[in-house]
């Protein structure tokens, strides 16, 4: 009888035991199915973390690069270059005309005066010419002042229309011209031989003596004579007076 009962005992201990080795191992496998969720819990916590962290913290810098960005706007500082559209100070051609205006005017010793007939017989008008034979631009000013005879000291008398709008500003080399009457071309006029006579230009007492045009020299009428003013084109008889 002790036998089995020792042997039952026996089985009770080693059922028992099977029993807690079960046991735990359930308990293992109960405590560790747990474990998955738990670290993918901590995970998501561990992300959501730097996504918390990257919307304060890291958005100092992540933010300041977008905003580098926008500093690219910047270039617009680059239409700054529009300033380049100061070289229209450049658009300065009034410069050039201000230079010309403020040139030295033309003395004697800076021009040649020369006479030629205009038009036909009988030769009423003549042409002078002045021409800038020095090396740098001067201004010939006024109209040239004629004395035809000695008998008669005055200038001969301008005529205001003919006075151009402009300053005439001569370069080195460049003409100017002035239309001269010198009678009517009528058989009663009184008119005197000239073979030579005198100019002046204003603002120069200097004489510049002109060799009259023609063989035979040209007859003047004191009394008719007029001038115009130096004009830069040869004007074909528009100032004819």
């Amino acid at each position: 009888m002790n036998t089995p009962r020792h042997r039952s005992a026996l089985l009770a201990v080693a059922g028992t035991a099977l029993v807690l080795s079960l046991t735990a191992c359930q308990s293992d496998g109960d405590t560790a199915s747990p474990a998955a969720p738990e670290a993918t819990v901590v995970a998501t916590a561990v992300s959501a973390q730097p996504a918390g962290d990257k919307g304060t913290g890291t958005s100092g810098p992540a933010g300041s690069a977008g905003s580098a960005h926008s500093t690219g706007s910047k270039d617009s500082a680059g239409s700054t270059g529009s300033s380049g559209s100061s070289g229209s100070a450049g658009t300065t051609g009034s410069t050039g005309e201000r230079a010309s205006a403020s040139a030295p005017l033309c003395t004697a010793g800076d021009v040649t005066v020369s006479a030629a007939t205009q038009d036909g017989p009988p030769y009423t008008h003549i042409v002078l010419t002045a021409k800038n034979t020095s090396h740098h631009t001067c201004r010939l000013t006024g109209f040239p002042h004629i004395q035809f005879l000695e008998s008669h000291k005055q200038d001969v008398p301008a005529v205001a229309k003919s006075k151009p709008a402009t300053p005439v500003v001569l370069t080195a080399g460049a003409p100017a011209y002035a239309l001269v009457k010198l009678s009517d071309g009528g058989m009663d006029e009184d008119v005197e031989p000239v073979s030579a006579f005198s100019v002046t230009l204003e603002n120069d007492p200097t004489v510049i003596s002109v060799t009259a045009p023609g063989s035979e020299g040209i007859a003047v009428d004191p009394a008719k004579a007029l001038t115009g003013y130096w004009t830069p084109e040869l004007r074909n008889g528009a100032d004819d007076f």
